[in-house]
């Protein structure tokens, strides 16, 4: 394990709460941080959360503060989606807060930051279709909103920290993050329209992978500023994948190796790259009949 004590920020929000307990579980040692409290998870672990911290991450000093000390950042700290804040508000908000999680990982001489970028700079909500399937590294920068922008931005930033650094930085372009509660919803939210969940490829990706890929993220022999889509094999439908393209976006080519119900968001580079294999699935809740599994 090339970092064992990690700053981990957004560690009260969604994939940070899971994110938490995941390197906990593995042995790591972590001082989370977000704006709003984090509530200390249940149980015994072999790592140590050394510290719940409140800062504000676009204020450079309190950056350095809360990083002093560490090996490697898990940075998802952000407005997490378009539509939550004024489009301005989105932009300036998440490029000043990693800019300065990112200074302050080099001004500490960290071994690794990873962080969260999104699969919204690929082209979401996918209004001009997707020049092809399943999309993969090479489709990026589509931006479509200022949300999306502020990620393509940072990924720009990163590079440039990395190159004049020499310390890894790998963003992770996640999927839609969900969880068991929101695939019981799927028979009633998802699956009567194909076009309800058009905007990003049907793709998802479970909350545990998402803590996983963070964690072979830290793990991972990787150089450089490297970029990865990170979703789960499936779609979110009992449709087959070829199928759903063929009903809603007639005309896009779907590439070679395509069957069943496999990913529109291509994984194959972090596949190859950090190791990641998704390890939970919507199926293992819900069954195609819309019952439940579990």
């Amino acid at each position: 394990m090339s970092a064992k004590r990690v700053v981990l920020t957004g560690s009260a929000g969604r994939a940070g709460r899971v994110t938490l307990r995941h390197l906990l579980e593995h042995g790591y040692d972590v001082t989370a941080v977000d704006r709003d409290r984090t509530q200390r998870p249940d149980g015994t672990f072999s790592g140590t959360l050394r510290d719940t911290l409140q800062v504000d991450l676009t204020d450079l000093g309190e950056t350095l503060e809360a990083m002093q000390g560490a090996d490697a950042v898990v940075h998802l700290a952000n407005i997490p989606a378009p539509g939550l804040q004024a489009p301005h508000r989105t932009f300036v908000q998440n490029t000043a807060m990693n800019h300065s999680v990112f200074t302050a990982a080099v001004m500490h001489g960290l071994s690794r930051v990873v962080w969260a970028s999104s699969e919204t700079t690929l082209g979401l909500p996918f209004d001009e279709p997707p020049a092809y399937a399943p999309v993969d590294e090479a489709h990026y920068p589509r931006p479509e909103s200022s949300y999306a922008l502020s990620k393509v931005v940072t990924e720009t930033m990163a590079s440039q920290f990395a190159r004049t650094s020499g310390i890894p930085f790998v963003a992770l372009r996640f999927s839609n993050i969900l969880g068991p509660q929101e695939y019981r919803a799927f028979p009633q939210q998802a699956w009567p329209d194909p076009q309800a969940r058009r905007w990003n490829l049907w793709g998802y990706i479970d909350e545990r992978d998402a803590a996983l890929a963070c964690r072979l993220a830290l793990e991972a022999p990787v150089t450089g500023a490297r970029s990865f889509i990170i979703a789960a094999a499936d779609t979110v439908m009992p449709t087959p994948s070829r199928d759903l393209m063929a009903q809603v976006f007639p005309g896009v080519p779907v590439r070679d190796g395509v069957s069943g119900h496999d990913t529109l968001l291509s994984i194959a580079a972090a596949r190859e790259a950090l190791g990641f294999e998704p390890q939970h699935r919507w199926r293992d809740t819900v069954g195609e009949d819309g019952q439940p599994t579990a």
